[in-house]
């Protein structure tokens, strides 16, 4: 065995110094010459991309609030119902809700994220780059010259500010302020879309100014309803060859608690001066790196994970708005950014926030349930208005106060939107084991969703509880084809599950009433719709026979868990035939999250060799060389019939997620070590995995062999582990007890903060 890896494998059972090695970091020999290319430096609320923009040093600047919050044209009609479109379908005349719901969303430059501007430092123009690092456990970007000047760059972790130094200076470099061209000329005859982003000059905004004083530039810009937004960049020099700045974004919306500006926040933290920012800096960014360790013999596997838990830690926060499209690296390229970098609750924002879970890192998802609740009454009014109803539904496109934008309506104004955000709810519970959060914030959005489900609802010729009208995301496109009269699987899967839910937060929370009510109405759904072969369909009119990126049609295995492998039997089958389909059908239609997506599934099915093959050919073809998921098969190797490049994070962190499901399950009442790793994978170790029940679970394997585990009760609890060793022993138990309960299964009775290391007693 490698013992560099040996070595490696006990250190990470002893220690909780977990910190991502040089080989994970981003090393370059010279800058990226394209913004989807950059070194990406963020904090949830301010981002910077690093790179070479002609012959100048560019830092796009980025703030997650910065939003044009214009109402959607059109989108507010008389006919804004559901029951309207109900109608519509009826008739056939679809057309109507086309253009009325639909074709704003494209046509229309706004609501939508916006950029906020550039920092650009001129260099003569035959300087040369030597290297460009950027070290995750620090989050620093080093670049060096060949003339030996060098960048030191960050994001402060805590602070909606940015730092540059410039040691070695031969002479003086000094930044300007680039302001995005919200007044340029107009590109005429080109495509527009969401897809490509229009031109930004068709905000209407006036351009804001650009005011230089000294050593300081300050941008102020005024976008649509009084919304304005400030960028400063100060700086000075520390002695004949260094100078170190920083800047700083601050936004105001009318009627809104008021920000520290800009001007202030680069002032004060100039004084503070660099090395003591980066102590803190750093400080945040060992205790992030300390939550949670993977180490697996594939490299490109490996370092592709801890991109994404950089990228997770730059981009989840609270206090700041939860992780958009792009999250705080907007598109620097003169256009709005694709798909007006909103909030997709239909997928997006969802699949960026499995990986929180069992990575250990509650805390940085918090900030996606703080925005849900901040938004709950705009949601209300949104449900009230549309579906005419009590309850809550959430529009699956919003803006930054969670206003519904449009789209294509069969997901942009889907009735189970909420319930997919219920399942994170549901999932923060499991995995926190926090009766505060339970009582005050799952169990109230989850009781909301099951009342507003049961009032949309209505029950069919058998007594069978459905849809007036239901859809599965982007089958069939935005066609009138696109709605069945009876339930999708995938609407039917989310509404499952919130009754489903429902009752088990109800019981947990000694609402007995209510449980039972719950209870009674998932009772009155029917059964999924399957191929005579064991395949999940789209609709009972509709099997799957087309390559698409969404797998809509199988939400029931997985993330739901409502058909799970364990089960064993039909479900099994269930499970091994759907995924058969997909493969046998093709990636035609896929893009980089539908591998990372597939991954998941393979795992949940015990699959290690092929959760593995998609994880790789997701690193390897989907994802550009600053780790950016770019939707298209960039190797353009029949992947994927789509080769473009438009930048969304989703793929990104399901593939984060997809590794950690391989690593460690916990959905089906007991914790599984390793249960979906290739056999090949012989040498393994993760530290401090989280599994449901607040445990959180060290592993290693050895030569093929699983030869430790540590369990720690954060909350107390019983934990049932399947053991994957025949004979073992306990090495060190504090307040854990052990009991075997069946074959194969070990029940641990622990108390809070109790711990249990568990070792393999092999021949």
């Amino acid at each position: 065995m490698n013992k560099i890896l040996l070595s490696l494998l006990l250190a990470l059972a002893g220690t909780s110094n977990a910190q991502p090695l040089i080989k994970h970091d981003l090393q370059f020999d010279s800058l990226a010459t394209v913004w989807d290319e950059a070194i990406p430096l963020g904090n949830g609320t301010v981002g910077a991309l690093i790179w070479k923009n002609n012959d100048r040093l560019r830092f796009s600047l980025d703030r997650a609030d910065i939003w044009d919050m214009r109402p959607m044209a059109g989108l507010h009609r008389q006919e804004f119902s559901f029951k309207w479109v109900q109608e519509q379908v009826e008739k056939k005349d679809y057309k109507p809700v086309q253009r009325y719901f639909d074709a704003p969303y494209d046509r229309e430059p706004a609501p939508s994220k916006i950029p906020a501007g550039a920092l650009e430092f001129n260099l003569p123009g035959n300087k040369k780059v030597k290297s460009v690092h950027l070290s995750l456990d620090k989050a620093l970007c080093e670049v060096k010259w060949e003339d030996g000047l060098t960048l030191k760059t960050f994001v402060h972790a805590t602070e909606p500010v940015g730092w540059f130094r410039f040691e070695n200076l031969k002479t003086d470099i000094l930044p300007s302020l680039i302001a995005p061209n919200y007044q340029g000329k107009l590109t005429e005859g080109g495509e527009v879309n969401s897809l490509v982003g229009d031109d930004l000059a068709r905000l209407g905004y006036k351009q804001g100014s650009v005011i230089r004083q000294g050593n300081s530039i300050t941008y102020k810009q005024e976008g649509w309803g009084g919304f304005t937004y400030e960028i400063t960049v100060q700086w000075k020099k520390i002695n004949a060859g260094a100078v170190e700045g920083t800047w700083s974004i601050s936004s105001q919306y009318p009627g809104k608690k008021i920000n520290p500006v800009s001007s202030s926040i680069a002032r004060t933290t100039l004084q503070r001066g660099f090395d003591k920012d980066f102590t803190v800096h750093s400080h945040w960014w060992k205790k992030f790196w300390n939550q949670s360790a993977i180490h697996v013999p594939d490299p490109v596997i490996e370092k592709q994970w801890y991109l994404e838990q950089y990228k997770f830690g730059s981009a989840a926060r609270r206090g700041a708005p939860p992780i958009s499209l792009q999250a705080v690296w907007t598109a620097d390229n003169g256009r709005i950014p694709p798909w007006k970098g909103d909030f997709h609750h239909d997928l997006n924002t969802q699949l960026s926030y499995w990986p929180s879970y069992s990575g250990n890192h509650l805390e940085e998802g918090l900030g996606f349930f703080d925005h849900l609740d901040e938004n709950l009454e705009n949601y209300k009014r949104y449900t009230r208005t549309y579906f005419g109803v009590e309850g809550l539904a959430v529009p699956g496109v919003t803006t930054l106060d969670g206003t519904e934008m449009g789209g294509w309506i069969q997901y942009s104004l889907s009735p189970t939107v909420s319930s997919w955000l219920a399942h994170h709810y549901y999932l923060q519970w499991k995995y926190s084991m926090d009766k505060d959060f339970l009582k005050n914030r799952a169990y109230p959005w989850v009781k909301e969703v099951c009342n507003f489900l049961e009032k949309i609802t209505v029950k069919d010729e058998k007594g069978l509880r459905k849809l007036p009208i239901s859809a599965s995301p982007e089958i069939r496109d935005n066609s009138l084809e696109a709605w069945f009269p009876q339930n999708t699987n995938y609407d039917l899967a989310l509404m499952k599950f919130s009754f489903e839910a429902g009752a088990e937060l109800a019981l947990e929370l000694g609402l007995v009433s209510e449980s039972d009510h719950w209870k009674e109405i998932l009772a009155s759904f029917g059964d999924f719709a399957i191929t005579e072969n064991s395949e999940l369909m789209f609709a009972p009119s509709l099997p799957y026979q087309e390559s698409h990126r969404h797998f809509s049609h199988m939400m029931a295995i997985h993330p739901l868990g409502l058909i799970k492998w364990e089960d064993g039997g039909k479900a099994q089958e269930i499970i091994k035939n759907s995924i058969t389909l997909l493969d046998k059908i093709g990636p035609d239609g896929w893009c980089g999250y539908s591998y990372s997506w597939l991954a998941n599934m393979k795992a949940r099915a015990k699959d290690g060799d092929g959760a593995a093959k998609d994880l790789s050919i997701f690193a390897k073809a989907f994802v550009l060389p600053n780790s950016f998921h770019a939707n298209g098969d960039q190797t353009k190797s029949g992947l994927s019939r789509f080769t473009y490049r438009p930048f969304t994070l989703e793929g990104n962190f399901a593939f984060a997620a997809g590794l950690q499901e391989m690593l460690l399950q916990s959905y089906a009442g007991f914790i599984e070590i390793m249960p979906a790793v290739p056999d090949s994978w012989k040498d393994i170790a993760f530290e401090k995995l989280r599994a449901e029940g607040a445990f959180l679970i060290s592993a290693k394997k050895v030569d093929g062999h699983v030869t430790e585990i540590k369990i720690e009760a954060e909350k107390g609890g019983v934990a049932t582990l399947k053991l994957p060793f025949e004979k073992w022993e306990t090495v060190i138990a504090k307040d854990v007890t052990t009991d075997i309960q069946d074959e194969g299964f070990i029940e641990l009775k622990c108390k809070p903060g109790g711990s249990v290391i568990l070792r393999n007693k092999m021949n």
